[in-house]
């Protein structure tokens, strides 16, 4: 056992500088995650890198460390509008996480750093940007709005990061994202960072990497050991009562995030939680960046206990204590239920994942489970087990059942749309 604890690697043992030690063991952080301590030495000798890991494995503090590092030992004025290391990630939550984990763990250092995000106003990131920064956390579509307005240039580039590189993809960002890429120099320092590896991000890493190191701690598009999943058959009219029996009588406390589709969907189920004396507040893109804010210090401080959310918020928060991830509709695509229920079970804490799975959802959970590869165990003495012989409940009639409305033939409609009424 001795010779075990020996063994164990400690940040002291990766190289880094005494302030940046200082900071962490300020935070209580005495010894890397497995991707931190494959990543950093290879990072430090200026190595391309790609990495593959699941979430919540200390991906931030992988990249953040040695760039701020590099900032220490090589310290330089950037010119005006300048940007020495740039983070590009998919979401403002996100991108405002990586920058508060910049200054944290860059607390002893003198280093400049911004975030720009959309959503919010101009010109605050306009005059963080004058000056020229060592480090820009930026989602692209506001890094792009900004670029060609002139505030900023990434000529002098040293180091880039591509995180959730495969979050990217999924929302849309190639096209952005290549637009970006064109910009940066020939010589520098470049990093991908993905959950999963699609093809789409294998193709991404022979354009932007130059002979990188490979470092995949987990099995891609795994689950973390220590998250237990249940899977719940439910028709859709009892969601909501079974969603109401899970937090008041088989999780009566502890933080829990609810995944919803829908945007409009979320705002219902936080208000019907919230009336049944469960405090609750969603989050999803229709919100305001200040509104989304707003809501999620309330949840990190414990003053609501629920957060529903789409999946902007599936990738890469990381939110101390939540204790239990309720799918409350299954996500469009099977890698999300993995993002989902990563905010469970953070930095190797134990959590619940349960999903809530209708009729319609077979072959989503048959494409769940395929990518895991572990069955989810059922869970079957709930009190809303649907009658598998009945046919699934319906608060209208079905389309084929309503009777034929007078006046609204298809061609009418059509017509009238075309005249603007």
């Amino acid at each position: 056992m001795q010779n075990a604890n020996l063994a164990e690697v400690t940040f002291a043992d990766l190289g880094l500088d005494q302030r940046l030690l200082a900071a962490l063991n300020a935070k209580g952080y005495t010894r890397p995650s497995p991707i931190q301590e494959q990543c950093i030495p290879h990072l430090l000798a200026g190595k391309d890198l790609l990495g593959c890991a699941q979430t919540g494995t200390g991906k931030t503090a992988a990249f953040a460390l040695p760039i701020l590092q590099m900032l220490l030992h090589h310290p330089r004025r950037m010119p005006r509008h300048c940007v020495r290391a740039l983070i590009l990630t998919p979401t403002r939550e996100l991108a405002a996480q990586i920058y508060k984990s910049f200054m944290d763990y860059g607390a002893n250092l003198r280093f400049s750093c911004a975030v720009i995000y959309g959503g919010v106003g101009f010109q605050p990131q306009i005059r963080a940007l004058q000056r020229g920064v060592d480090v820009l956390v930026a989602t692209p579509g506001r890094l792009i709005d900004l670029g060609e307005q002139g505030h900023v240039d990434l000529s002098q580039l040293a180091v880039f990061v591509l995180d959730e590189a495969d979050r990217m993809l999924d929302m849309g960002f190639q096209p952005a994202i290549q637009r970006i890429v064109s910009e940066l120099p020939e010589v520098k320092q470049s990093l991908l960072f993905s959950a999963t590896m699609p093809g789409t991000v294998k193709k991404m890493v022979d354009d932007l990497l130059k002979d990188p190191v490979n470092v995949a701690v987990a099995p891609v598009s795994s689950t973390a050991d220590n998250i237990t999943q249940q899977l719940c058959q439910v028709d859709g009219a009892n969601k909501k009562q079974l969603l109401l029996h899970i937090l008041k009588e088989k999780h009566p406390e502890g933080l829990v995030m609810v995944f919803m589709r829908m945007k409009h969907a979320a705002n219902k189920i936080a208000e019907f939680l919230s009336k049944n004396g469960i405090p609750a507040d969603a989050i999803h893109g229709n919100k305001s960046q200040n509104a989304r804010e707003r809501a999620l210090a309330a949840f990190k401080e414990g003053r609501v206990r629920v957060l529903v959310a789409t999946d902007v918020a599936s990738r890469g928060l990381d939110i101390k204590g939540v204790e239990l991830v309720i799918n409350y509709d299954m996500p469009d695509e099977a890698e999300a239920y993995v993002h989902r229920i990563g905010r469970t079970a953070r930095a190797g804490a134990s959590g619940k994942a349960i999903a809530f799975a209708e009729r319609d959802d077979r072959s989503m959970v048959r494409a769940i489970e395929r990518l895991i590869k572990q069955p989810i165990p059922e869970l079957e003495n709930h009190p809303f087990v649907p009658n598998k012989s009945a046919p699934p409940p319906s608060d209208s009639p079905h389309p084929f059942d309503r009777p034929r409305e007078k006046g609204r033939s298809k061609v009418g409609f059509q017509y009238r749309k075309r005249r603007g009424r």
